[in-house]
């Protein structure tokens, strides 16, 4: 059996002093996206589990929603992300 070598670490530290690895992030086929998976994606990509592109690759994001995701959480939490808050934390 081939098993695919990933780039990049397999875990990072959060903040917090917990862990979040690859086996942590959403499935590929996400069809709903809360503002618990959209928290995972963003830390992800923040701490460096894996990159920007690799993140809009993986889960068809736009450059600009993916961003968007990451400047909201980074000002207002990941109450920011929520969906029915969108309107009240954008600009």
């Amino acid at each position: 059996m081939y098993v695919k070598k990933e780039t990049g670490p397999i875990e990072v530290s959060l903040p917090d002093g917990s862990k979040l690895n690859r086996s942590d992030l959403p499935a590929k086929d996400i069809k709903r996206w809360v503002a618990r998976l959209k928290l995972v994606i963003v830390q992800a990509v923040v701490h460096g589990l894996i990159t920007e592109d690799e993140a809009c690759d993986i889960y068809g994001l736009s450059d600009e929603e993916l961003e968007s995701w990451i400047l909201l959480s980074e000002k207002d939490g990941s109450v920011a992300l929520r969906a029915t808050a969108l309107k009240e934390y954008r600009q």
